[in-house]
């Protein structure tokens, strides 16, 4: 894979004596792109892992995101978190938007979301759970993608509704608790988001680019002995298990520099639906959760091997472009579409200069108000100024008239 999100670096030295391990001691060294520890922040997380997938999105590369690791290792928190630290999937779909809302005047977008899970090697979606998992079935189209037929897909406008079919999906999600994790994760969940981006202004050979980013919280790896799960729940643990032993079995085909061997991707569903993320063309970073815990030494060391394997499958990027040649029909639609861009454009000039109009009666408004009771004001002032200097001038007439009369 040509990015993945592990330890740089990372050792780990087999204790004496530690549980049914031998007293040999044996070194595991691993070196990985990166490694986070209990302290480490959901953006440090996603800042070094999922983040630079976006620039890959909008530049029409396939991108995948997956986590792996044993049960309770803390997988789905690092997906999806909490309100309070929320997950990959907020972290990247709100950069997402931002990218968008920096280029729409550039560019049009546009946005479709769709959430499955695989549970018992049948597949749900989670946004319409009342579709028959019969129909639900996996295609590979000539394009070299793989699609889920009847499949819902929802165009949502803002981070914010996203969110809301996370939470919508993530409530029909099959969860149950074992002894080794309270709530855990029974299925394989699936996101995926396809991001059309074509350019405004339109030419005659206009190119599209399409990119698929897929998010996918797996299932953890669990051992019967640690969960002592017990009939359903046991059935449940096997499958997981299966699909897991599958997708190990694929990775370790596309590592044969030689590839003599075949790789089997339709052994399980979930190897089927990543056959494009694993060995097409795709960039994939793996987040590989892992326990501190010496009680958790054989499912630490067999995840890491996973891991470091894994990290040894070079992929083929290329960019999805599509050229629209157009024909007649496809020329009225840009020209409707351009007609309709230009009207609203004109709405919008429209509704600004009148505001502007009405903000400047409205000013007018209120200095004519204001000059009218500054007049009235002035008035009054007059007014009152006046009789105090006609009684003045009555009192100084009379007190005039009042001396002449004495001296004659």
């Amino acid at each position: 894979m040509e990015q993945n999100a592990f330890p740089n670096g990372f050792g780990h030295r087999q204790n004496r004596g530690v549980g049914n391990h031998s007293s040999r001691i044996r070194e595991h060294k691993f070196i990985f792109d990166k490694l986070f520890d209990q302290e480490a922040t959901q953006e440090a997380v996603y800042n070094a892992t999922s983040k630079p997938m976006i620039d890959s999105v909008m530049e029409g590369f396939n991108s995948t995101v997956f986590a792996y690791g044993a049960t309770g290792c803390g997988k789905t928190h690092t997906i999806t978190g909490t309100q309070d630290s929320p997950g990959v999937i907020f972290l990247t779909m709100k950069d997402l938007f931002d990218r968008m809302e920096e280029m729409k005047n550039d560019f049009m977008f546009e946005l479709t979301l769709s959430y499955l899970e695989i549970y018992n090697e049948k597949i749900k979606d989670l946004l319409n759970p009342s579709t028959d998992p019969r129909s639900l079935c996996i295609r590979e189209d000539t394009k070299k993608t793989v699609v889920v037929t009847n499949l819902s897909r929802h165009m949502p406008q803002s981070v914010e509704d996203v969110m809301e079919l996370i939470m919508i999906g993530n409530g029909n999600r099959t969860v149950c608790g074992t002894a080794a994790n309270a709530t855990s994760s029974r299925s394989h969940a699936v996101l995926q988001i396809t991001v059309v981006k074509k350019a405004k202004v339109m030419e005659l050979n206009d190119q599209q680019t399409i990119a698929t980013l897929s998010i996918i919280d797996l299932a953890g790896s669990e051992r019967a002995s640690a969960t002592k799960n017990k009939g359903a729940r046991l059935f449940e643990g096997a499958n997981i298990n299966k699909s897991l032993l599958a997708l190990g079995n694929c990775i370790n085909a596309l590592c044969d520099p030689n590839r003599r061997h075949h790789v089997p991707y339709r052994d399980s569903k979930l190897t089927r639906l990543l056959k494009f993320s694993l060995g097409g063309n795709c960039k994939t970073v793996m987040i590989v959760c892992v326990s501190p815990s010496s009680k958790h030494y054989d499912e630490t060391l067999n995840t890491l091997k996973y891991a470091n394997r894994a990290k040894e499958i070079k992929t083929k990027l290329v960019r999805n472009q599509q050229n629209l040649s157009r024909h007649v029909g496809s020329y009225l639609k840009m020209i409707t579409e351009q007609k309709a861009e230009i009207e609203e454009l004109k709405k919008n000039q429209t509704e600004l200069v009148q505001r502007g109009i009405d903000l400047r009666m409205e000013k007018i408004d209120r200095c004519d108000l204001e000059l009218t009771r500054s007049i009235d004001e002035l008035k009054r002032s007059l007014d009152k100024n006046r009789n105090v200097m006609m009684t003045k001038a009555y009192y100084l007439a009379r007190l005039k008239m009042f001396m002449l009369h004495k001296f004659l």
